[in-house]
């Protein structure tokens, strides 16, 4: 969109110096209006986007153009929305209409209910920006309107969906000197008070009663105490209890085994995994879902003080299981394993962790997939949702051969393997050992999608994965 068709001259012209009219119309490449201007639709046909612009006497057309059969997704919608919505912001157009005919021409294999939706979400995420410590002026944000039948209950849907995955971007996004084991909790509570969730948030001396020394002992560093929050709602208490397990790591140096040769500054999102669990509560909680979950979020700081935990130590957990430490940068393992104990102390039917874990997931799948371990048909049905709500994965193995790599001399076993191979699945096989027996389990390892670079509905930010997948996954084991 760095270019538009001007009719009064008949020609491609640069936006640069052009004022904007305040008002846009989304239309598809079919649209009757094309024909009223000469050469346009030729310049359409030649034009490499799939998304157009024309300027009229009165308004600024948005041309989407007809989308290939592969390439047929919600997913496709959001991302076309949140690409115009974020160009416009750009432009200062203070509103765009667009009709659910003509989503239903462009988008042929999507109906029109998840189509509406889908826009809408896409339209709110593609404004999403953090300027928090920032000079320059926000984005402007476009008005939108759709125009069809019955919408309303699509575009509500649509921007609750936004507004969690948002949430959970702006506490990815923040820098830890202003979210920390002591703040975290109060902005959980800020942000959910008006819904129908309790939240209780245990300190360092319940921690202590409680025996959830993993998050003790990683947090004995950091000047903050940690803290264990657990974030309830039951639309629905028949339904099976899901628990949601969050890492929660607010900063992570690597403790004493100190992070090298990098830039750190992104060590602030570690708690990528908590703010995906509490981005899920809000869309389920604000959705009024059918369900019965709750969130346990192990909130943290991983720092080399003098109090730090160092390399060789022990943990008794309260299972009575023990792990020496191999590496005190294999930290969110060690806080996991309390949450997972929780689930099973609340008798938990099913279970989800979700971690930024290990690097080796990211060397495994990239930047566009997270890793999902545990049981195999419900990894197919995570990756099935995945598929359509945006947030993709994809199912892999925990080898049981390579349990063993987790073999100590001077403990039960190592939070980290021996061997210099398959991180991401070793990790997963530690977790395992503190899984309930008697819950469904899945591992979710986001650590490859942390940050985006701007495309579609992503900006250069963090991504806010996991808020929508949880969610989703969380109401298909409640039906």
């Amino acid at each position: 969109m760095s270019d538009y068709f001007d009719i009064r001259n008949n020609k491609v012209t640069k936006w640069g110096g052009f004022k904007m009219g305040k008002h846009a119309v989304i239309i598809s490449v079919t649209d009757e209006r094309i024909s009223q201007y000469p050469n346009l639709k030729d310049y359409i046909d030649l034009h490499s986007s799939d998304i157009v612009t024309h300027m009229t006497e009165s308004e600024l057309l948005v041309i989407l153009k007809n989308v290939k059969q592969t390439e047929q997704s919600t997913e496709k919608v959001r991302m076309t929305a949140g690409d115009i919505a974020r160009q416009l912001g750009k432009l200062k157009v203070q509103e765009a209409t667009i009709a659910v005919d003509t989503l239903q021409t462009v988008f042929t294999e999507v109906n029109d209910h998840e189509a509406t939706m889908a826009f809408v979400e896409g339209w709110h995420l593609g404004q999403y920006e953090y300027t928090t410590y920032k000079s320059k002026e926000p984005l402007h944000h476009t008005e939108l309107h759709i125009e069809g039948d019955e919408v309303a209950e699509a575009v509500n849907n649509g921007k609750i969906r936004a507004a969690s995955m948002n949430f959970s971007r702006d506490l990815m996004n923040d820098i830890p000197s202003e979210l920390n084991p002591t703040t975290f909790p109060k902005r959980l509570k800020d942000e959910l008070e008006d819904s129908d969730v309790t939240i209780e948030v245990f300190n360092k001396a319940k921690l202590e009663e409680m025996e959830m020394n993993g998050l003790l002992t990683v947090g004995q560093g950091s000047e903050h105490d940690p803290v264990f929050v657990e974030i309830s709602y039951q639309g629905d208490a028949s339904k099976p209890l899901v628990a949601l397990v969050g890492k929660g790591v607010t900063y992570d140096t690597g403790g004493i085994n100190l992070k090298q040769g990098r830039h750190l500054s992104d060590m602030r999102m570690d708690m990528g995994g908590a703010a995906a669990v509490a981005g899920a509560m809000k869309l389920l909680a604000e959705s009024k879902a059918k369900v019965n979950v709750v969130a346990l979020l192990q909130i943290v700081e991983n720092m080399p003080d003098s109090k730090a935990i160092l390399p060789g130590d022990v943990i008794r957990y309260k299972n009575g299981k023990t792990v020496q430490i191999g590496n005190t940068d294999a930290e969110g393992r060690l806080i996991l394993a309390d949450g997972l104990l929780r689930a099973g102390e609340l008798e938990a039917e099913y279970v989800v962790d979700i971690a930024t874990l290990t690097g080796a997931i990211a060397n495994a799948l990239g930047s566009k997939l997270a890793g999902v371990f545990g049981d195999e048909d419900l990894s197919l049905k995570m990756k099935q949702l995945g598929d359509v709500n945006g947030d993709h994965n994809w199912p892999m193995p925990l080898v049981d051969s390579y349990d063993s790599y987790l073999d100590s001399d001077y403990a039960d076993f190592s939070n980290i393997s021996t061997k210099g191979e398959a991180g991401s699945i070793t990790a997963g096989l530690f977790l395992r050992r503190f899984v309930p027996e008697s819950c469904k389990w899945l591992h979710v390892d986001m650590a490859g999608m942390m940050s985006s670079k701007e495309e579609g509905y992503y900006a250069n930010s963090a991504t806010g994965f996991g808020a929508r997948l949880l969610a989703d996954y969380t109401e298909y084991v409640s039906k």
